[in-house]
């Protein structure tokens, strides 16, 4: 069978005891730090990737995409302005809402919170919240007044649960018999939701007619919420609408809540890409002496080659062939190690949380209480191609070091 000679040689050389064990152990250095910055790349890139998701599908599913309200003052026509903004196609749905700062207080607890007043049946249009009920539903704010949904760690915090009551103190003051008293309001818990990030300790959720009796604004609201098909062009979008609107409208989007937290995860990620690469050039560098090594422990082989007729292209090849071996089978094992991770990251940790007993990621810290992981394959291709045009670079001048080789001057002291 037809073998090219400077494959033949090269895969021999590879695969030969040599008497030189230092040489075997900087080859098998090179390809294990190779194969570890292949797979800390994909597990780290994966994670960072999980995050990114997390953020688009959790926190930026319960916040708004965008909001238009009025300069100062609650919106009256709200009903028409949702029905024309509805016709946009981009727009996948709209809601009302009213809101407020207020605090909740339950046996001398206290806790600040952003109170959302929605309308049940409007408010999965704009927001996964229904999908992440742990106890009630929110379809329960329709049909008991004064209900209330709370976030997980919200409810732990003030100590409560489905059933029981808290009490809603607004920021404003009411005149009585009695003098000047905060506006206060007696509020049953109807359910708890929890999406796993920072919304679950300071979010709640009271039906809007409610809301609007605590605030005294009749059939008016504070804005709409607005949900895109993509939430890019929200940004944009929105702008366009409230100008076609007609009038004077305040609008808001995603990227002033939150905007900062997506570019720092981007910015995050290409730096840690950037700094992981670096094990991958420190695993070149090792094939490089690797190879040089290799070079002058052959020098008898390499001449008698030469006198054999090989040209310095070939022998040039030969230890090519070796040093890209080398990279190749570091770069398989790193992917094979670190797409496993990847898939398995997430399951792993949250074992070695219950393992220990300590949580890594604190939802009161963290704006999510798990490690999230999301293979991307483009990733995994863009990481494989790098690792392996680095390693066949790093082959170049090694092997061109032994094309250089002269004959006569190999031999001389054979």
């Amino acid at each position: 069978m037809f073998r090219p000679l400077s494959l033949y040689v090269g895969l021999r050389y590879t695969g030969a005891k040599r008497s030189n064990h230092f040489i075997s152990f900087i080859s098998l250095v090179s390809m294990l730090g190779l194969m570890l910055g292949v797979a800390a790349l994909i597990v780290v890139l994966s994670v960072m990737n999980g995050f990114d998701r997390e953020l688009k599908e959790r926190i930026l599913g319960m916040v708004p995409h965008a909001t238009i309200s009025g300069y100062g003052e609650p919106l009256q026509n709200w009903h028409e302005l949702a029905f024309r903004i509805g016709k946009n196609p981009k727009v996948l749905g709209t809601a009302p809402y009213i809101q407020a700062q207020a605090m909740l207080t339950q046996g001398g607890r206290v806790h600040g919170v952003l109170v959302y007043g929605i309308d049940p049946a409007r408010e999965p249009n704009v927001s996964i919240i229904g999908q992440h009920m742990r106890q009630g539903s929110l379809a329960a704010l329709g049909e008991e007044r004064f209900g209330i949904v709370l976030g997980a760690l919200l409810a732990r915090s003030l100590g409560v649960s489905v059933g029981d009551k808290v009490t809603l103190v607004l920021p404003e003051a009411s005149v009585s018999v009695a003098g000047v008293v905060p506006r206060l309001k007696r509020f049953s818990v109807v359910g708890v939701f929890e999406v796993g990030a920072e919304l679950d300790a300071g979010l709640a959720y009271i039906n809007i007619h409610d809301a609007a009796v605590i605030k005294r604004q009749g059939d008016a609201v504070d804005g709409i919420r607005l949900r895109f098909a993509d939430l890019f062009e929200a940004p944009g979008e929105v702008r366009h609408i409230a100008a076609d609107l007609g009038g004077s409208y305040l609008v808001n989007d995603w990227t002033r809540s939150h905007g900062n937290l997506f570019q720092a995860i981007q910015m995050e990620k290409r730096m840690i890409g950037l700094l992981l690469f670096l094990i991958v050039f420190v695993a070149a560098f090792n094939i490089v002496s690797t190879l040089v090594m290799v070079v002058t422990d052959k020098k008898a082989d390499i001449a008698i080659l030469r006198t054999l007729g090989a040209t310095p292209g070939r022998i040039m090849r030969v230890f090519m062939v070796q040093g890209s071996l080398i990279g190749v089978v570091g770069t398989l094992l790193g992917t094979g190690l670190g797409v496993l991770l990847a898939l398995t990251v997430t399951d792993a940790v949250a074992w070695l949380e219950r393992a220990l007993g300590i949580q890594f990621l604190s939802a009161d810290v963290y704006f999510i209480s798990y490690l999230p992981s999301q293979l991307q394959w483009p990733d995994v291709y863009l990481i494989c191609g790098a690792a392996l045009s680095i390693s066949f670079l790093a082959t170049l001048y090694p092997a061109w070091r032994a094309s250089r080789t002269q004959p006569a001057e190999a031999l001389r002291y054979e």
